[in-house]
């Protein structure tokens, strides 16, 4: 849990995923396009990612990947980041962390 915590919050937008999950790869790809560049921690890669993936649960994740994070916040999985898009609250959540035009 510290460990998810942690990485959370040392980068401004943070997805953890898994490398086989095309979820995850989407999530990463809207945000790229929205101008951002998502800090990715593959947790099928990490020794610790099953650990990691009962955090994520624990923390309130209806699925474990991919888990958003824009400033230590947990924001959801792909139907609250979509939702969020859809609506138009993600682009001023994201706005800090956009490169320049």
């Amino acid at each position: 849990m510290d460990k998810v915590k942690r990485l959370a919050s040392e980068n401004g937008v943070v997805i953890f995923s898994k490398s086989t999950c095309c979820l995850c790869y989407a999530v990463s790809v809207l945000f790229q396009e929205l101008g951002v560049s998502p800090v990715v921690h593959e947790i099928d890669q990490d020794p610790e990612g099953r650990e990691m993936e009962k955090a994520l649960m624990s923390l309130g994740c209806n699925a474990p990947v991919p888990a958003v994070f824009i400033q230590g916040k947990l924001i959801g999985s792909t139907n609250e980041v979509m939702s969020l898009h859809l609506s138009g609250s993600l682009i001023p959540l994201l706005q800090p962390y956009q490169a320049p035009n």
